[in-house]
Parts: C-alpha cells; structure tokens; sequence
C-alpha cells in the first residue's frame, strides 16, 4: 500500500512538473530581458532566501506557482496579501494544519504536496512562509 501511494505522489508531482514547469508566461512577450537584478530588502525576513531556495528546489513550489501571475495556483503575491491580511501562518497550512484560504478550488491539487511538505522541518516551512511573504506588493 504504501508503494501504491509513493508510486502516485511521484507521479502526480512528475505530471505537475512537466505540464507547469515550462511555460513562458504571454504577459512577458515583448519585454525587454535584463541583466540588471535588484536584490529585494529582506531584513524582515532572515529565512527568505533559504525559503526561495526551497521554493524552487526540493519543495518544488515553482512548477505551479509564480511571484506575481497564477499558474496552476495562486500568485505568491496574492498568497502573500490574504495571508497577510488574515493574520494565518502559511507553514502552519503547509504542515496540514490549516484550512485553505486563497484558492480552495485547487485545495485537492495541493493536498497531494503534502506529503512532501509534511517532512520539512518546522524550519523549512517557516522559511517558505517567509520567502512567499517577502514577495507582497
């Protein structure tokens, strides 16, 4: 049985990974690419960059979602705003101890990535929470 659920998270997050991971957003047609980078003021979030980290790699967040345009789920701007205005703990959701509050329509989708997410130290989760907070508007 426990093959059986392996077998299907791996598949599911291979599927997302494929279908999400490669598409270029239509809102950046035409703009201009630079080689200029600004490095965001994160001094209120000390854990961001090791949640980015997380975010793009292992956590594997990135094949859905983006910082500021909804893919498969929500925007990290728009996680980052609700959140923020409901005064809830995403690590707390990414734990599986807390109800969806941004898009619960696609809460199946993301339910699966729990399993991955559940084994993330309580550490990780709160530089997850971190990096997506660190990305309002």
């Amino acid at each position: 049985m426990k093959t059986i659920i392996k077998t299907l998270l791996f598949v599911t997050i291979f599927v997302f990974t494929i279908s999400c991971g490669g598409k270029k957003d239509d809102q950046d047609f035409g703009k201009k690419e630079t080689t200029e980078t600004t490095k965001p003021d994160n001094s209120a979030f000390p854990l961001a960059e090791k949640g980015k980290e997380i975010f793009e790699g292992k956590g594997i967040c990135i094949t859905c979602h983006k910082p500021d345009v909804k893919l498969v789920g929500p925007s990290l701007q728009d996680i980052a705003k609700i959140y923020k205005e409901k005064n809830v703990s995403i690590a707390t959701f990414l734990k599986g101890d807390e109800k969806p509050l941004v898009d619960p329509t696609q809460f199946e989708v993301m339910k699966t990535n729990f399993a991955l997410t559940k084994t993330f130290t309580d550490e990780e989760r709160q530089s997850l929470e971190q990096y997506v907070l660190s990305q309002a508007k």
